[in-house]
């Protein structure tokens, strides 16, 4: 069956644009027929290249739903939807018609107030922590900002996906042909959790799927691993 995986949110520069990109190079990469539609029309069309997946102008909202409309028609696509930000009759459009809704921000107090916000609006959407930072003293900064997020929500911000500065090759005109194999790792691990919440129960995540608990684990490990890995 086909699957449509929206990212979407009131709050821009999130990394909404990348994050589809890496989602479809991810699945691209594990064999999977992957299209990213580009809907902000204050972007430039979509980037093509040989890495392996589909772009696809959906701008226009008629343009849009045939994208879409086509999707659901071929057997094992995924289609991931680059949302732009504080779009909320496109939001509410792409929440209907999705299979997954994806909230990304990022560590910092205004992100974190506008995606708890979206939370309470879309309630089957889950937030999603992108561009996380990995330097042992940034990572608890923001382990902390995540456990101001109100107990009733925490069960719906997913395990962070790490800052990656390569990431923005995926976003060139045209895309590169061969890209870091950091960039191809990161790219499959997230695909990889990606389908595995399509699959899932998502009114029952386990902890490992969920931001405190993936980063509570990451930081048990960091404080244990030796200095000169830290």
């Amino acid at each position: 069956m086909s699957a449509i995986i929206s990212l979407i949110g009131s709050k821009g520069g999130t990394g909404k644009t990348t994050l589809a990109h890496l989602l479809c190079f991810g699945l691209g990469l594990m064999g999977r027929k992957a299209v990213c539609v580009l809907t902000d029309p204050g972007r430039l069309p979509p980037p093509h290249g040989a890495l392996p997946y589909v772009s696809a102008d959906g701008r226009d909202a008629q343009a849009r739903q045939r994208i879409l409309t086509t999707l659901r028609s071929r057997e094992g696509w995924v289609g991931v939807v680059d949302g732009g930000a504080n779009r909320l009759a496109t939001d509410m459009e792409m929440y209907r018609l999705s299979d997954l809704v994806l909230l990304p921000f990022r560590d910092s107090q205004e992100d974190l107030r506008v995606v708890c916000e979206d939370l309470k609006r879309l309630p089957n959407a889950l937030a999603l922590p992108t561009q996380w930072p990995s330097n042992p003293w940034q990572f608890g900064a923001a382990q902390r900002l995540l456990e101001t997020v109100p107990a009733e929500l925490q069960g719906r911000v997913l395990a962070p996906v790490f800052a990656l500065s390569c990431s923005k090759q995926l976003l060139q005109h045209p895309q590169p042909s061969v890209v870091p194999t950091s960039l191809r790792k990161l790219s499959q691990a997230f695909a990889f959790q990606m389908l595995g919440l399509l699959e899932a129960d998502r009114t029952r995540l386990n902890a490992a799927q969920t931001a405190l608990g993936a980063s509570r684990r990451l930081e048990d490990m960091m404080e244990n691993a030796p200095a000169s890995v830290v």
